[in-house]
């Protein structure tokens, strides 16, 4: 089973990037973020006539969900995040599907640090680590993908000093990833590339896609369960250098098959 992540940046301005990259890799499983569309603007037929199914979170500005599958009709689990019901940010949405949970995650950016941006941020990654300890002590195979809008290390980003003030490099954001994969959820790329610069992330400006000056915000966390299946893992960096691509580019993992 192949999953992908892809912070599309806009689904509908880039929709024929993403129905190319669907015909060339053909995941059974995507994760969508930041799709910058109303629940009635989703392309939901263009997709479908590509075999996938489609659950998804809209919403203007920055914020949207998705998860597509073209290996069953995903079963609608939950359309937010618990813990805060005031905020109304479609930042999660997650599903069932072929006996695995999948969250399609996309967590706020943070900027501009301190303030209450980032007092966001860090409280909406730690009702992700709440709910995702909820979700693994149910048993059930969990696949937490998406844009979670942290470096991890300073292994996961270019040689830079310009961006030590950036919201996803403090040490706060690093703490409540670390604190959320812990000792039970299993950060797949990072664990079948212990030691390789990876990448899923190269700002517009600066030229920084040209002198490959990025980051890695995707992640894939994978439940307990679900670690003996991770066969392999990548990211499509041709993606990012197509004409009006987004600013990411997927990122995928595959589960053997029980």
């Amino acid at each position: 089973m192949r999953i992908a992540t892809f912070n599309i940046n806009g689904i509908n301005r880039r929709l024929g990037n993403l129905i190319a990259w669907l015909k060339d890799t053909e995941p059974d499983i995507v994760c969508l973020q930041e799709l910058k569309a109303t629940n009635d603007t989703f392309p939901e037929s263009a997709l479908k006539a590509l075999g996938y199914d489609a659950v998804w979170v809209g919403q203007r500005s920055w914020n949207g969900v998705a998860i597509l599958s073209r290996v069953g009709e995903p079963v609608l689990t939950r359309t937010f995040l618990p813990g805060d019901p005031e905020d109304l940010q479609a930042r999660y949405v997650e599903a069932a599907i072929a006996g695995i949970l999948f969250a399609s995650i996309y967590a706020p950016n943070g900027n501009p640090q301190p303030g209450p941006k980032f007092a966001y941020k860090l409280a909406w990654l730690d009702r992700l680590r709440k709910h995702a300890t909820a979700l693994r002590k149910t048993g059930a195979p969990v696949v937490l993908a998406g844009d979670y809008n942290v470096v991890p290390t300073d292994f996961d980003i270019y040689r830079t000093k310009s961006l030590d003030d950036n919201a996803l490099v403090q040490p706060e954001a690093r703490a409540a990833f670390r604190k959320l994969v812990g000792r039970c959820w299993t950060d797949a790329l990072r664990h079948l590339y212990p030691n390789e610069k990876i990448y899923t992330f190269w700002d517009y400006k600066r030229l920084r896609w040209q002198r490959d000056a990025g980051m890695r915000l995707d992640h894939f966390l994978l439940s307990a369960n679900l670690r003996d299946r991770l066969e392999s893992g990548g990211v499509d960096h041709e993606v990012r250098g197509r004409e009006g691509a987004s600013d990411h580019a997927p990122a995928w993992i595959t589960l053997r098959r029980e």
